[in-house]
C-alpha cells in the first residue's frame, strides 16, 4: 500500500518552526522579516498563489507586501520597481511571478534582482552558489522537494532517479541537488526531445515529474515500489467543483499510486512546500541584516 507525502502537513509544520523563531526575534527587539511579492497581470493560477503567500506571512508573522501592475506595464518600469525593493532596507526578500507578459524578458527581470533578497531562488547568483555546493538561496521548489525527501527519511544514495522536464526553476536544480554529496542519487533527466522515454522512466526508484502536462506519467511508466514527486499543476475544467475548474498534476494519480511506495498528491504535494521554501529564504535573509 502506497504512502501519501503529505506536503501540506509538512509545511504546516515548518510554518510553526518558523514562527517560533520570528516569536524569537520580536522578544530581542530584531528586525521581523519582511516579504513582498509583485504580480503583474491576473493570471488566475498566480493570482492563486500569491493571496496564499500573503497568508503565510499572517501565520508566521511575516510583514507583506503585495505589488500590482496591468499586464501592459512597461519593462522599464517593472525593472524601476526591482530597483527600489532592492534598495529598500526594510524588505528582505521579494519575489516577482511568473510567467510573466511575453513583452517583459523574464531573464533581465530574474537578473534584476539583488541575489541577497532573491526569496524564489532564481538568480544567477544562487545558483551558481548550489551547483558548487555552497549556502545561498535554493529554487523554492526543489528546496521543498528535498525538505520532503529529509523529513520521509526516503533514501536517494545510490537510487536510480529520473526527473521529467529540464526548466531552470524545477527540472535542472533538483537534478543537480540530488547528485550532489550528502545524496548521492544517480540522476537522468528526460524531455521532450527524449526517445524511448517510457523505458527510462521505467527503471526509476525516484520520478520527480515537472513536465506542466496533465496525467502525463502512466501506471505503465513506474515500476512497482517507486516514489513519485508530482510538481505539475495545470488548471483544467471541471464539472466537479465550485470553481469550474481543478488542479491536475502530471501524474495519472489514480492508477500510478498503487504501484508507488510514496506518492505526493496534487493539490496539497509540492505547491505548500514550494510556498514555505520562500518563507525559509526570507528568514534568512532576515536574519543576515
Amino acid at each position: 500500500m502506497y504512502k501519501i507525502i503529505d506536503g501540506k502537513k509538512v509545511a504546516a509544520e515548518i510554518k510553526l518552526e518558523i514562527a517560533a523563531e520570528v516569536a524569537k526575534l520580536k522578544a530581542a527587539g530584531k528586525k521581523i522579516p519582511h516579504l513582498a511579492a509583485i504580480l503583474v497581470g491576473n493570471n488566475g493560477s498566480s493570482e492563486t498563489y500569491v493571496s496564499n503567500k500573503v497568508k503565510d506571512c499572517e501565520e508566521v508573522g511575516f510583514k507583506s507586501t503585495l505589488i500590482r501592475f496591468n499586464s501592459d506595464i512597461a519593462e522599464s518600469v517593472l525593472l524601476k520597481k526591482i530597483d527600489e525593493l532592492n534598495n529598500d532596507t526594510d524588505i528582505d526578500g521579494f519575489i516577482v511571478q511568473l510567467p510573466l507578459p511575453k513583452h517583459i524578458s523574464e531573464n533581465k527581470v530574474i537578473e534584476a534582482i539583488d541575489p541577497k533578497k532573491d526569496a524564489d531562488g532564481f538568480h544567477p547568483v544562487n545558483i551558481g552558489k548550489m551547483v558548487i555546493g555552497l549556502s545561498g538561496y535554493l529554487p523554492a521548489t526543489p528546496y521543498g522537494i528535498i525538505e520532503l525527501i529529509k523529513r520521509y527519511s526516503i533514501e536517494t544514495s545510490g537510487k536510480n532517479c529520473v526527473v521529467i522536464g529540464r526548466s531552470n526553476i524545477v527540472g535542472r536544480p533538483v537534478s543537480i541537488l540530488l547528485s550532489q554529496k550528502g545524496f548521492d542519487a544517480t540522476v537522468t533527466v528526460v524531455h521532450s526531445r527524449t526517445k524511448n522515454i517510457t523505458d527510462i522512466v521505467n527503471k526509476a526508484d525516484i520520478i520527480i515529474a515537472a513536465i506542466g502536462s496533465p496525467s502525463f506519467i502512466t501506471e505503465k511508466m513506474v515500476k512497482e515500489g517507486a516514489v513519485v514527486f508530482d510538481v505539475g499543476a495545470t488548471r483544467i475544467e471541471s464539472k466537479e467543483t465550485k470553481s469550474g475548474y481543478k488542479l491536475v498534476g502530471d501524474v495519472d494519480f489514480e492508477k500510478v499510486a498503487p504501484k508507488c511506495s510514496y506518492i505526493t498528491p496534487v493539490p496539497g504535494g509540492i505547491g505548500p512546500m514550494t510556498r514555505v521554501s520562500l518563507l525559509r529564504n526570507t528568514l534568512v535573509a532576515a536574519k543576515k541584516v
